[in-house]
């Protein structure tokens, strides 16, 4: 679980570039709770470099604790350095001045950092997702195909390495991408992922003068960030509850919990408009930010138990749970109101 999430995939090139490199230490940007910084920590670790976090929190934390729960605490254990710096101060000077400023100061102190932008969406990052579309590709072709592939978009990268090397990898017709947005608006993820692909030299940011098409030709954005980043609301954690107790699948509230609120919900105000689809959903990961919600999950489930164990053995409730009719399935009955999509997830 430590090194776990799609942040995964980016860190094995990023990594390797800092250690190629000869760098000694790893510097990157996130939210407290953040997923990435967590896995950064820990990849970081496992490739004998030191990390310092530069983490975006409150001002009351700052002048207290931080504190050990979820991503925190394993991010901790591992030995990164925390950088703290409050939510206007993020605003004001942005994620990459902030790490900059990092890296000045331990490279006064001899070192030599080596800088990984927030989430790990940079370029060579996107290309652990231009590696996992090919994966995809075998996957689906397996499944007797796929009509659409979802996913939460935080930073970018995911998004831009699978709509391109879904683009590149898939005949016709195209496997539709749909990345919901959990923090910035669809005008932003469009723009940034024009930038990679502009970065990774296959769009020369002139629409109809390039085999790929921008952004906007490769996937479609939706708003899904409900009442901000990192900020739940107690139907998207019911939305989480529902998804969990039809199919053992756990989500995250930051992300994957937000795309799937978003997507159930486009579902169900326009049933005719994915009727018979088959749909891929991009599970990334973050299961340790549901620490940090414990709060809300306890008015949540509070009294709730999927099912009561009796006396004897595992089996039992196991057959109980069946014969209640929960399962590992892939679509999503109560939830969807009988439009029945297939939906399946990939991780």
């Amino acid at each position: 679980m430590q090194l776990s999430g799609n942040k995964v995939r980016k860190l094995e090139f990023l990594v390797a570039e800092a250690k190629r490199l000869g760098h000694d230490s790893i510097v990157t940007i996130g939210g407290i709770q953040s997923n990435h910084c967590r896995a950064t920590a820990v990849a970081a670790k496992y490739a004998g470099l030191d990390c310092h976090l530069v983490l975006r929190t409150s001002r009351q934390v700052i002048d207290s604790d931080p504190g050990l729960t979820g991503n925190l605490l394993v991010s901790r254990l591992v030995g990164a350095t925390l950088h703290l710096v409050t939510k206007e101060e993020y605003a004001r000077e942005g994620s990459m001045r902030l790490g900059q400023a990092v890296v000045d100061q331990l490279r006064a102190q001899g070192k030599n950092p080596y800088l990984v932008p927030v989430g790990g969406s940079s370029a060579l990052g996107t290309w652990g997702y231009l590696q996992a579309s090919e994966e995809l590709r075998h996957q689906i072709a397996g499944m007797g195909g796929i009509s659409d592939v979802v996913m939460a978009c935080g930073s970018g990268g995911t998004s831009a390495g699978l709509c391109l090397g879904l683009h590149l990898a898939m005949p016709i017709p195209k496997v539709a991408v749909h990345a919901y947005g959990v923090c910035d608006d669809p005008d932003y993820f469009y723009d940034y992922i024009d930038g990679l692909l502009m970065e990774l030299g296959v769009w020369d940011g002139k629409s109809g003068t390039s085999n790929v098409p921008s952004a906007r030709g490769l996937l479609r954005v939706v708003q899904a960030r409900g009442t901000g980043y990192a900020m739940s609301t107690d139907a998207e954690l019911q939305t989480m509850k529902e998804v969990a107790e039809e199919t053992g699948v756990i989500l995250d509230p930051v992300y994957s919990g937000k795309a799937i609120h978003g997507l159930l919900a486009e579902m169900k105000a326009s049933p005719q408009a994915w009727q018979g689809r088959r749909v891929l959903f991009v599970h990334t990961g973050g299961l340790l930010g549901m620490y940090d919600k414990e709060d809300q999950l306890q008015q949540l489930l509070r009294g709730k138990c999927p099912f009561k164990f009796r006396r004897g053995s595992w089996r039992t409730a196991w057959d109980d749970a069946i014969k209640r009719g929960k399962r590992s399935s892939v679509d999503f009955p109560s939830i969807l109101h009988n439009s029945l999509p297939a939906l399946y997830f990939y991780w």
